[in-house]
């Protein structure tokens, strides 16, 4: 963990019509860092991912992820649209675990998670079953390797998911609202995995979640959003216990 700056965003806009859903949002996240986004629904967390990996692009402003610029390139000492290659270049650096688990459902579990790295990476198949078996381990499943996603439950499919994302040896993991989706029951196997990689690899982590003791446990930092803006952030310790911002402590009470 360098401490280095890994992501950038600078001065971006994002807006759906007339909404402005990030108002001229700057903010960065260091290498190694585990950053939790909190704040009320619609105040732009989830916007954030998704611009992240360029499923959105900026109305204004820019986002450099390694030093690189996500959605821009310079050209003639210009900044100007980036074409396909160089976002598919740098968004190779990034993976994302959704909501919904969007795993193929006429693939087996070991092929959700060597599809990409063999077509997107170029791995030879061995290599890719080898580190997809790796990582089944690592999040409890050894023994799902054969079955079809329809065959797991909600909690398993999430955990092929975080396999499958990591699979890619990603810098930074995006994690939106990833048990929103599940039984109450299954919630804790999951956050449980997502804590194991947080202790134990120097993968950067930007969550959106609503599970507070989940963000306390595994975050160097947490940023308040309040209308598109970062209103207020800090450690774990300080947001959670003693935030500044009338805000923040208005949203906390109602979810803590």
């Amino acid at each position: 963990m360098d401490g280095s700056e890994l992501i950038r965003f600078d001065r971006v806009t994002k807006r759906f019509g007339d909404h402005v859903v990030l108002d001229d949002l700057e903010f960065t996240v260091a290498s190694g860092k585990h950053v939790t986004l909190i704040g009320p629904s619609g105040s732009g967390k989830t916007t954030i991912l998704r611009l992240l990996m360029t499923l959105l692009k900026p109305d204004e402003g820019t986002i450099s992820v390694g030093g690189r610029y996500l959605t821009h390139e310079e050209r003639n000492g210009k900044l100007v649209p980036a074409g396909e290659k160089h976002i598919r270049e740098v968004r190779k650096n990034i993976g994302m675990v959704f909501q919904q688990f969007n795993l193929f459902p006429n693939m087996r579990v070991l092929r959700n998670i060597t599809e990409a790295p063999v077509h997107v990476l170029g791995l030879s198949k061995e290599e890719a079953e080898e580190r997809a078996r790796e990582l089944l381990e690592l999040v409890g499943l050894t023994e799902h390797v054969d079955k079809y996603p329809s065959q797991l439950s909600g909690g398993q499919q999430q955990r092929v998911a975080i396999a499958r994302a990591l699979a890619m040896r990603p810098q930074v993991l995006l994690l939106d609202e990833v048990t929103s989706a599940l039984d109450p029951e299954l919630v804790a196997g999951v956050l449980d995995v997502l804590r194991d990689i947080a202790h134990t690899t120097d993968i950067t982590m930007l969550c959106v979640t609503h599970e507070m003791n989940f963000a306390r446990d595994i975050s160097d930092d947490v940023l308040m959003f309040n209308e598109g803006r970062v209103i207020e952030s800090g450690s774990p310790e300080k947001m959670f216990n003693d935030p500044d911002h009338p805000r923040t402590r208005e949203f906390l009470s109602a979810v803590l």
